[in-house]
This record gives structure tokens, sequence and C-alpha cells, in this order.
């Protein structure tokens, strides 16, 4: 059973949280005169001692004490006799509640600012590639020419969501359960918002400490931790249909990008192989992350108020998920520097004159032809160029005037890449000008985020 039922495995992660937790709640009951101030120094003191050894390996962890809790409770209480009254007034449900707070508001800034990091890179890519033109794809199949800058700044727009809700979930951490004890609080003259202010659980704005408003809820609630594991699962779906597009593009079908050797592999058997194996595995990790997120909802759907030992397996889903995110974002932020677009084949891709057959439906819609039937004759030219075997810019002007009596001899002038670009100079489109803004409000972005 003790082999079954420990935790310290895992939530010894939680240890510097832990004693963070503790040294903040030995200062309230001093402060609070429940213990005296010499007692509260020791024990502070020998929580630091417990730290350091921790930090440096020198801690042995007993599975046979449980968890994070216990293992540092019973040191300190055989160096320091006075910590025996460390546990007043507080209950390991709200003990581990606030140590997983301290942790959430730890992780999302990690997380934070390694896809701020991203981003960074991101818009360099971008801002490197913009004479690079590929063709965009819907379903697959070649739609309409965008520059690659264009297509970046879309993951960058992906990646920027991303820390929008990682910093809710911060927002959601800052709020401090210390003090509501198993499920009812405590009759002792205990200070909730003096541990809240020790431990930083502030309020951004007006500085107040921020507590928790139900102790039952403050012991059973996971939703931080669901809406933690949303964000990397969230994450995870960015970085797998990045890894997605590159893989495409690296296919010697497409030959768009060459990728970096450190961030490939050959094959056991194949010596020409260069296999996109970080990408692989950013798109695979993708599916761990979702998968952890599932975990956490089928953990806590059937749970009755309050603390259930079931919550005990909340802890490995949400250390998985940011483990793996972090490196995926580490991974993905290093190669993206080195990977090179191939001109020679994104300009073969981009030279179909077909990706411009939208651009001749808008070209009859200026001539007065309503869409749908624009839309029509383009169709109707389309196939009469797969039936003659012809490019559709190289078709007759008779064919052309035949199908559309509204156009003249400046059709073929849609089918040029400089005007398609310059005709989408609109807010959120692939022109030129509309790309250099992009890059230039990124970058604007990031410094005021300094």
């Amino acid at each position: 059973m003790l082999r079954f039922s420990e935790s310290v495995s895992f939530d010894k992660l939680l240890a510097r949280f832990d004693i963070q937790g503790s040294i903040a709640h030995a200062k309230m009951l001093a402060k609070t005169g429940i213990i005296s101030k010499t007692e509260c120094s020791r024990i502070v003191a020998g929580l630091a001692k417990i730290l350091k050894k921790i930090e440096s390996g020198e801690f042995q962890w007993d599975t046979s004490l449980e968890d994070v809790h216990m293992n540092i409770e019973q040191a300190l209480t055989m160096d320091v006799p006075e910590a025996a009254k460390l546990h007043t007034a507080r209950s390991r449900n709200d003990q581990v509640a606030t140590d997983m707070r301290l942790f959430f508001k730890y992780a999302c800034g990690e997380v934070e600012k390694k896809l701020e990091k991203l981003l960074r890179v991101l818009v360099d890519f971008a801002d490197a590639n913009k004479k690079i033109y590929i063709a965009g794809y819907t379903h697959l199949q070649r739609a309409q020419p965008v520059s690659a800058a264009h297509h970046i700044l879309a993951w960058v727009e992906m990646f920027a969501r991303d820390v929008e809700r990682i910093r809710f979930a911060a927002e959601a951490a800052n709020v401090s359960p210390l003090g509501s004890g198993a499920i009812a609080g405590t009759t002792l003259p205990i200070d909730r918002l003096e541990t809240a202010r020790l431990l930083g659980f502030v309020d951004s704005e007006s500085g107040d400490p921020v507590v928790t408003g139900n102790s039952m809820d403050a012991v059973a609630d996971r939703d931080l931790f669901l809406e933690f594991a949303f964000a990397c699962a969230t994450i995870g779906v960015h970085l797998s249909r990045v890894s997605e597009d590159i893989i495409i593009w690296n296919t010697s079908e497409f030959a768009f990008v060459s990728l970096p050797d450190t961030f490939t592999t050959g094959s056991s058997l194949m010596p020409q192989k260069k296999n996109p194996d970080s990408f692989e595995l950013m798109r695979g990790k993708s599916a761990r992350l979702i998968g952890n997120l599932q975990t956490l909802f089928t953990l806590v759907k059937g749970l009755p108020l309050t603390y259930n030992r079931d919550l005990q397996e909340d802890k490995p889903p949400i250390f998985d998920s940011f483990a793996q995110v972090c490196v995926c974002l580490d991974v993905l932020a290093e190669c993206v520097k080195k990977i090179k677009f191939r001109k020679d084949k994104c300009d073969a891709a981009v030279s179909d004159p077909l990706l411009l057959a939208t651009d001749l439906a808008d070209y009859f819609v200026m001539r007065g032809v309503p869409f749908r039937k624009a839309h029509h004759y383009v169709g109707e030219i389309v196939a009469l160029s797969e039936r003659k075997k012809t490019p559709i810019d190289k078709l007759d002007d008779a064919d052309i005037f035949a199908i559309c009596d509204k156009a003249d001899e400046s059709w073929r002038s849609v089918f040029n890449l400089d005007r398609a670009f310059a005709m989408r100079e609109k807010i959120g489109m692939p022109g030129a000008k509309q790309i250099e803004a992009q890059i230039a409000a990124w970058r604007g972005t990031f410094k005021k985020s300094k």
C-alpha cells in the first residue's frame, strides 16, 4: 500500500514551493501569537537549510513518508523540534493547493517567456523571407499565392493567442487557498491575508492580497489545472500544425525548405534519408498534451466535494504538460533559426497561373459581372484550359471573350504576381506594405512587453 499510494516520486517537484508556503505560514503564526518569534526563526532557518540540501541533491526522499509535505516536515522536525508546531491551523489539503498555485504562477511565467522568445524568432524568420513567394493551400490543393512571411505571421498569430491563454491561467493562479484547512478552516486566530501577501498572492493593480472565498471550494477546485492543461494542449496543437506545414514543405514533392542537420536524423537503413524527426516528435507530443487534459477532465468529473485521494493523480499530467511544452517551444525556436527556403522550388510552385484564377473572377466583377457569374465564367475558362492543355494565361483572347463579353485585352494582366500582391494591401492581407506593417507592429509589442 505504501508503494501504491506514495506521491513523493513526483510531487517532490513542489519542494521549493512547499517550503516557500511553510515559511510564510510560520511567519503568520508568529505574527498572530500562535507560535513565538524564536520558534518561527528556528523553523524558517531549518526550512532554508532543507531547501539547500534539496537543491544540491543531498536530501534523501523517503517513499514511506508518502509525499513531499511529510518528507520535509519529518526532516525539519528531526533537526528543529519546534517544527512540531508548523502544521498548526493547516491541512495537507490547503497546503498542496497552495503549493500548486505557486507552481502554476512559476510555470505560466516560464511558458510565457518561451512563447515570447519563439514569437521573436518567428517574426525575424518572416522578415527574412518577405521576398519568398509560395503557393498557399486549402484542402492541401494550391489555392492562392502568399509570401512565406505571410504564412509565418499566421503562426505568430497562433502563438500570440497562446500567450493570452497562459496569462489567463497565471491570473487564475494568483489566489491563495492557504488557511482553508481540510474543509472548514480553523478556530485558531490566523491571518489569511498575511500569508497571501507574504506569498505574493496580491492584486497587480491595488497590491491587496487575494484569497479564496470558500474553504470547501479552495481545496476541491481543480479548474486551474484544467485551464493550464488546456493552454498547454492548445500550444501543442499549434506546434503540431506548424510542424505539419514544415514536414510537408520538406518533402521531396514540395521541397520548399531545407532543414538544419542538427534537427533531423538519418535512416538506419536508407543512407539518403534526412528525416524531420524534431517536427514529427512535436506533432506526436501534441497527442500527449491533449491526453493530459483529457486525464484531468476524467479525473475530476465525478468527484463530490471536497478533497478525495483521486486528486493525487492531478499532478503527473500537469508536470508532464509543463515539461513537454517547454522543450517543444525551445526546439522550435532553435530550429526555425536555421530553416532555409529554397527559392527555386517556391518560384516554380507559385508560377502556376491557376493560383490567380480568383483574381480573374475579381477582374470580371470590377467590370460589372456579378460574382457568382464571374466565378462560373472562370470555372469555364479553367475547364477550357484543361481541354486545350494550355495554361490559363496563354488562352486566346477570343476564347475569353466568348465566355465573358465584359472582358477586354487587359484580362491577361491579372496573371502577374507583383500585381496580385499590390492588389492585396488591405489589413491582414499579404501585400508587401501590410507585411512590413505587421512585422513592425509585432516588434513594437515585444518592446512594450520587456
